[in-house]
């Protein structure tokens, strides 16, 4: 928490810079990795995925954030019914978030890091479904392409808590960002 409170106030720092010609909103569309802790499963899991979001700007430096994600993978489980060959099958898994929060960011030339803090849902599936809320500290940068055109680069924690137990997943994102 205090990596995200520094952050902030360092982004804070240079405001002046903020003032400059700023978007008012922009969507984040892209591929995305997540190294995720799941329940009842072997290990960390490597899902490949696609996350998009959308901001809307409140200030030149504040803005609002809608962000969904969805990954998608083979995994092992801890317990099962039937050992094929040794070793449990692998169960096709899914783990989708949708979370909400400010984003606060500067710009510097071409550049424009950012941090946010969102919170939301998660719903991961397999072989059944399950449920939890959830939350993501992060920040990465977009790189300016062109006036409307950009490329993030992005990472991010996000807390779970399935089946009564805390997850930590890391995903890291990268993509297109359309400005408006």
């Amino acid at each position: 928490m205090r990596v995200v409170a520094g952050a902030i106030l360092f982004l804070l720092s240079f405001m002046g810079n903020a003032f400059a010609q700023v978007p008012k909103a922009n969507i984040f569309v892209g591929y995305s990795y997540m190294s995720a802790d799941l329940p009842n499963i072997s290990g960390r899991q490597n899902l490949n995925g696609w996350e998009g979001s959308l901001e809307g700007k409140v200030l030149p430096f504040l803005g609002i954030v809608a962000d969904g994600s969805g990954h998608y993978g083979t995994t092992q489980v801890l317990i099962c019914p039937v050992v094929v060959g040794g070793h449990c099958p692998g169960v096709k898994g899914n783990l989708y978030t949708a979370l909400f929060g400010p984003r606060v960011s500067a710009s510097f030339g071409r550049l424009r890091p950012f941090a946010h803090v969102l919170v939301g849902a998660a719903d991961v599936s397999g072989s059944g479904s399950e449920f939890s809320l959830a939350s993501a500290v992060g920040g990465g940068v977009d790189f300016k392409i062109a006036p409307i055109l950009g490329w993030r680069f992005q990472g991010d924690y996000i807390h779970t808590h399935f089946s009564g137990q805390p997850e930590g997943h890391a995903r890291f994102s990268t993509g297109i960002v359309l400005r408006f």
